[in-house]
C-alpha cells in the first residue's frame, strides 16, 4: 500500500521548544519523539496544499485506525506510536485528539473569536503537554498549568506563521472579531507590513497569550520529575522570550523567531529556575 504520510521536512529542531530533550529521562525520550513524529506527520498531511480536504480526512482517519490496531503499514508514524503506547501502557486519547485538530485544519479556514481559537488549541496543543506529563507519571492536576502553556505556544506559532498560512492554505487563525474590533481584516495580511489595525490585533492576541504564560509559570513548580521540571521551566522561558519578540517585531514583514541566543539563555535560566523551584 502507498504511504499515507507526506513529510514536509520539518523536524524537532524546527520547533520553538525542546522535544524530548536531554533534560528528561533517557528511557522516555523515544516515546516523546514517537508522539512528536505522529503529530508532525498528521500535521503535514493537513498542511499539504496538493491534497483535497476529503483526501486529507481519509488519510488522517486511516492513521487513527492503524494507531488503534488496524493492519497495514501505510503510516510508519502511526505504527511506531502504537508500539510506544503498548510499551508504556498509555491510552491513545491524546493521539486521537491531535488527529481531530488536524481534521479541523483540513476543513476549517477561519476562527470567529478567542474562544473559538482556544477550542482548536484544546485538540492541537494541549494533548502534547498532557502526553508528556502522563509519560512521566505526573498528576493530572498539572494539566491546569500545562494546558495554558501549550495553548500559548500554539498562538505564538500562529502569529509567527500568519502570512504563510494565509498565502499557502488560505487558513487564518487570527480571530475575525479581534481583527474587526481593531480596525483590521484578513486582507491586511497581503500588505508588506502590519498596519496600525493589524498591529493592534497582534497586541490584543499577545495580551491573551501572556495571560496564558502567566498561568503556565506554575507548571514547573508542580512537576515532580526533576528533569521534566527543568524542561518545562525552559519552555516557559522560551514562550516569554518569543512573546516579547513578537511584541517588538512585525510578523507580516518577516517571520519573527527565536535566536540561538534566546535558546541558550532560556536553557540556562530555565535549568536554574527548575533547580531552585525543586528545592522550594
Amino acid at each position: 500500500m502507498s504511504n499515507l504520510e507526506t513529510p514536509s521536512g520539518k523536524g524537532r529542531g524546527d520547533e520553538n521548544f525542546p522535544v524530548g530533550s536531554f533534560l528528561i529521562r533517557r528511557a522516555l525520550r523515544p516515546h516523546v519523539h514517537a508522539f512528536y513524529r505522529f503529530a508532525r506527520e498528521a500535521d503535514d498531511i493537513a498542511d499539504n496544499p496538493q491534497l483535497a480536504a476529503a483526501e486529507k480526512l481519509r488519510r488522517l482517519d486511516r492513521m487513527g485506525a492503524i494507531l488503534d490496531g488496524a493492519s497495514g503499514d501505510e503510516s510508519p508514524a502511526a505504527s511506531a506510536m502504537r508500539r510506544s503506547l503498548a510499551e508504556t501502557g498509555l491510552g491513545a486519547q491524546h493521539c486521537h485528539d491531535v488527529l481531530r485538530a488536524f481534521a479541523m485544519d483540513a476543513t476549517k479556514l477561519r476562527y470567529h473569536d478567542w474562544d473559538d481559537l482556544m477550542g482548536y488549541c484544546r485538540y492541537s496543543a494541549t494533548p502534547v503537554g498532557r502526553q508528556v506529563l502522563d509519560l512521566h507519571g505526573e498528576s493530572r492536576d498539572t494539566w491546569a498549568w500545562s494546558d495554558p502553556l501549550c495553548d500559548a505556544l500554539q498562538v505564538l506559532n500562529h502569529l509567527q506563521d500568519c502570512v504563510a498560512d494565509y498565502h499557502a492554505l488560505d487558513r487564518v487563525y487570527l480571530p475575525e472579531t479581534v481583527l474587526a474590533e481593531c480596525g483590521s481584516g484578513i486582507a491586511d495580511l497581503d500588505r508588506p507590513g502590519a498596519g496600525p489595525g493589524l498591529r493592534r490585533a497582534f497586541d490584543r492576541l499577545l495580551d491573551g497569550t501572556e495571560q496564558l504564560i502567566e498561568r503556565a509559570r506554575r507548571l514547573p513548580r508542580a512537576v515532580q520529575s526533576p528533569g521534566l521540571r527543568r524542561e518545562t521551566a525552559v519552555i516557559v522561558t522560551l514562550a516569554e522570550r518569543l512573546a516579547a519578540r513578537l511584541r517588538r517585531g512585525d510578523p507580516v514583514a518577516t517571520r519573527v523567531k527565536l535566536t540561538r541566543g534566546d535558546f541558550a539563555l532560556s536553557l540556562l535560566l530555565g535549568v536554574w529556575r527548575g533547580r531552585r523551584w525543586g528545592q522550594g
